[in-house]
């Protein structure tokens, strides 16, 4: 972790913002490091010191961090330590300095993902395209309804990292929009995936002819955060299911003989 904050930013974690208190900017700007991190970098090698577990509530970050302080030119070309000659405004001064090492509660810097970048995520998702049935399986015919219901999963969890939070997304389908192939009736609705005939989801009369058939899938979804309690994601996405062609055929009456 190698990131950089001003001292307003962080001002909480080391009881001071780095402000002069006179609206002309920060003396000292800080940043955070993983100990390890700084150690490495120093031409040494990690050990267990460098590591320690930080116990947290849910929905807050906490992290064993090491606080560094740098002096800062200030706007008025000022600074709290000597200057060389040419520094502006917002150069950094001297080495960075180690203030503290401690578990530090940096929720405010990364704060938990909200329901609308978890809902961003949602949209993104591969969430399963399913497949239509249909019944007859073969030729419909005009005159007698072809069913309409799928059996496809309708329900998939997704475990995405969000700024380094585990953010698990639990999709359900919540409509089902069967689209008949027909201009007459375009579309059918229901709000159950149905089974075959007589629990269908949805059915139509077809005049003779050949049609394409899909379904398209409205999805709703709930989330955690780091093992929080579930949220419902705010909005609903849809994916287009693969399409079937079939022929509706007009059934022809023919006389026969009962003797023979």
């Amino acid at each position: 972790m190698t990131t950089e904050y001003s001292g307003a930013e962080i001002g909480g974690l080391v009881g001071d913002d780095g402000s002069g208190g006179d609206g002309l900017g920060p003396l000292y700007v800080y940043r955070l490091r993983q100990p390890c991190g700084l150690v490495e970098e120093r031409g040494d090698v990690c050990n267990a010191l460098d590591f320690q577990a930080c116990p947290a509530d849910p929905g807050r970050v906490v992290e064993y961090l090491t606080v560094q302080q740098r002096p800062v030119v200030r706007t008025d070309g000022t600074a709290a330590v000597e200057m060389p000659a040419g520094a502006q405004p917002g150069d950094l001064l001297e080495d960075w300095i180690d203030l503290r090492t401690e578990c530090l509660d940096i929720t405010a810097l990364n704060p938990p993902p909200s329901p609308e970048e978890v809902f961003s995520y949602f949209q993104r998702l591969p969430l399963p395209q399913l497949t239509t049935r249909h019944a007859p399986p073969g030729a419909g015919l005009s005159g007698l309804p072809v069913v309409f219901w799928t059996d496809s999963p309708t329900t998939q969890t997704f475990t995405v990292d969000i700024r380094g939070f585990t953010v698990v997304i639990a999709a359900e389908a919540q409509q089902y929009t069967w689209r008949t192939g027909d201009p007459a009736m375009p579309t059918l609705t229901s709000t159950e995936p149905g089974a075959p005939y007589p629990d269908q989801a949805a059915e139509h009369l077809y005049r003779s002819g050949t049609y394409t058939a899909g379904l398209t899938v409205t999805w709703g979804a709930t989330f955690t955060v780091d093992g929080s309690a579930p949220a419902d994601v705010p909005g609903t996405t849809t994916t287009n299911g693969p399409p079937v062609t079939f022929d509706v055929v007009e059934a022809t009456a023919v006389l026969t003989n009962p003797y023979d």
